[in-house]
């Protein structure tokens, strides 16, 4: 690099440094996303994955409205004593999604869900020894303006609905111990969610239709169920013979690792964005030191008749390139990392998981990257767009400008 490099850079308003804005707004995307996605992939890991999401596939009673979804096996009593068959697996738990709403005091209505092996609770209080018995339930240590926290560890009346016909139903009651209270902010089925054994969901479950609960089971079946195989290494194995029976079965860890929205669209940005900003760069250098050297041909002449050869002018330009890409480097992480550090709180809530600032950082390979490619390009691009404006004629090109 040319000592005159820096003085042309930052007094010459032709010079390089018009990149800047463009090539700093470029690496800023590109760190921005590999933070978001980072933060979310190692969100995942640390509390789907971690928690025993390697071994679990997922059924689900239904497919969507699309072409199939008719084909779809529903999760009734004998289909999950089928999949509970398939080797390799080591148990199924079905959930039943109902509601318990207050019977003594207060004025909620909790959606009620089976918790199942996918479920890690972050728990503030109280604790779950293994499974929960049928008259336990966990509930969020606060809800719809109710504090559940003085309740902990008592037996609590709850109502239920009881259908007696079509479109009527009588409250029931049942009381439950509430053995454990978890952060409200995790709301991975939903605010204010009450957490109930496999049994005692679906008696809620049947209530609600007005059946008795084997015959529920049996004919209507359950929502999802959470298959928990013995090992990672038959999960594939396991997830395909249950799709070979009929079920809507996936991976957990599948489902996670390609989660649409904020994180798809974040994972994808920052794979393309590799390759926008390499060519972004090379080519914005390109334009711009052809602009550059044209808009300077009679300095440059001037130069070269007092002594300056081609090569010196050449090093002048890549060192305005080096210089703006290096601080449109630099500029573009650290705008990248603000805004996605920023955005942790958002994407947890999307998620419904925990997100630290530091995990939303750029990993050090995209940070690399997104630091070095805009000098790189712009190397590339100057050497390329200034050729033929440095092969002019200094004599020439300095009496056209006298």
């Amino acid at each position: 690099m040319s000592p005159w490099s820096l003085h042309t850079w930052k007094r010459d308003g032709r010079s390089l440094r018009r990149a800047l804005p463009t090539l700093t707004l470029l690496a800023a995307l590109l760190a921005g996303s590999a933070g978001v996605a980072g933060g979310a992939a190692g969100a995942v890991e640390r509390d789907v994955l971690g928690s025993g999401g390697l071994t679990q596939i997922e059924l689900s009673s239904f497919e969507g409205a699309g072409e199939g979804a008719s084909s779809v096996r529903p999760l009734t009593t004998s289909a999950l004593r089928d999949a509970a068959a398939v080797p390799g697996v080591r148990g199924v738990v079905a959930d039943y999604p109902s509601a318990l709403y207050a019977e003594d005091a207060g004025t909620y209505d909790l959606t009620s869900h089976t918790l199942t092996p996918g479920d890690d609770l972050p728990l503030i209080a109280g604790g779950i020894p293994g499974e929960l018995g049928p008259d336990e339930v966990v509930l969020p240590a606060a809800a719809q303006g109710t504090d559940f926290a003085p309740l902990l560890g008592r037996t609590v009346p709850f109502g239920y609905t009881r259908a007696t016909g079509v479109a009527s139903g009588t409250t029931a009651v049942i009381r439950l111990r509430i053995v454990a209270l978890y952060d409200p902010s995790w709301q991975v089925d939903g605010p204010g969610v009450a957490y109930l054994s496999q049994d005692t969901a679906a008696l809620l479950a049947a209530a609600r239709a007005g059946q008795p609960p084997g015959e529920f089971r049996a004919r209507e079946g359950a929502q999802s169920a959470v298959v928990v195989v013995g090992h990672q290494r038959h999960v594939a194995a396991v997830a395909k013979a249950l799709q070979d029976e009929g079920f809507s079965a996936s991976p957990v860890a599948d489902r996670v690792r390609d989660l649409p929205g904020l994180f798809g669209a974040a994972d994808l940005a920052m794979r393309v964005g590799v390759l926008v900003l390499a060519v972004g760069a090379t080519l914005l250098g390109a334009a711009r030191a052809a602009d550059s050297a044209r808009a300077r041909l009679g300095q440059f002449a001037v130069l070269r008749i007092l002594g300056s050869g081609r090569p010196e002018l050449r090093r002048i330009l890549l060192g305005e390139a080096l210089l703006s890409g290096g601080a449109a480097g630099l500029a573009g992480v650290l705008a990248g990392s603000v805004c996605s550090v920023a955005l942790t709180g958002p994407l947890g809530d999307l998620l419904g998981l925990p997100i630290s600032r530091t995990d939303a950082l750029p990993g050090p390979a995209w940070a690399a990257a997104a630091l070095l490619l805009p000098a790189v390009g712009m190397t590339v691009g100057t050497l390329l767009g200034s050729r033929e404006a440095l092969r002019r004629d200094p004599y020439l090109t300095a009496r056209a400008h006298a």
